[in-house]
């Protein structure tokens, strides 16, 4: 992490730093986050590295417990089964609503989309960027406003597992992804809401059975 110098608030600033470096694995599951440490590094008071642990604490990232202080929220089997629980059910309403929304013009962008991501299944951090721009755009197009908040703090969680197992598992399941990403977008162009929601959940239910069997062992 870097010391921060911006025009924006001290707190947003703060809150931003951690987060991404959770996410990106920087600060590990289960690390001690000392609120004095913490300020000094990032070249700020504590009220603002305070703040933040508060916030992180609701998104999920960060437990905080008496005596103790606070931590980096570990990664566990049920963690990842209620990551991929989530964007299940959020992407079957989405996908549902793109099957009836989707206007021609979205749809030839959203086939741009997955034709970039095709040349970019040997790179999978810039696939992976590429991939929740995907679900997102679906969301946006779809009209499912409330959805696409709840799905941008999910994906955060999803972006944490896959940076954190990237080599053992992620690059591994990106060609079978792919594919899927290819029958949604099959369904929603030919309005189809069942086959949708059939390879909707197939995608994640095999995304998760990859982590939790790597997690179990």
């Amino acid at each position: 992490m870097r010391s921060i110098k911006s025009f924006r608030s001290k707190n947003e600033l703060v809150y931003d730093s951690l987060r991404t470096a959770i996410i990106h694995g920087e600060l590990a599951p289960r690390k001690r986050l000392v609120i004095d440490e913490l300020a000094s590094e990032l070249g700020v008071s504590q009220i603002p590295v305070r703040e933040a642990l508060r916030q992180l604490e609701a998104d999920g990232f960060v437990t905080i417990e008496p005596y103790v202080g606070a931590t980096v929220t570990p990664i566990e089997v049920a963690n990842i089964s209620e990551i991929f629980g989530l964007l299940e059910g959020m992407e079957v309403v989405s996908g549902r609503a793109a099957c009836v929304n989707l206007s021609d013009a979205d749809l030839k962008e959203l086939e741009a989309m997955l034709q970039w991501m095709d040349n970019l299944l040997d790179e999978p951090d810039q696939w992976s960027q590429v991939n929740v721009r995907f679900h997102q755009f679906i969301c946006e197009r779809s009209g499912t406003l409330l959805v696409k908040k709840l799905m941008d703090k999910t994906l955060d969680h999803w972006d944490r597992l896959r940076s954190y197992y990237l080599k053992d598992v992620f690059s591994h399941r990106i060609t079978a992804a792919q594919k899927d990403h290819w029958r949604m977008f099959e369904a929603i162009q030919k309005r189809d809401t069942h086959a949708l929601e059939k390879v909707v959940r197939e995608h994640n239910q095999a995304a998760l059975a990859a982590y939790t069997s790597y997690l179990e062992k």
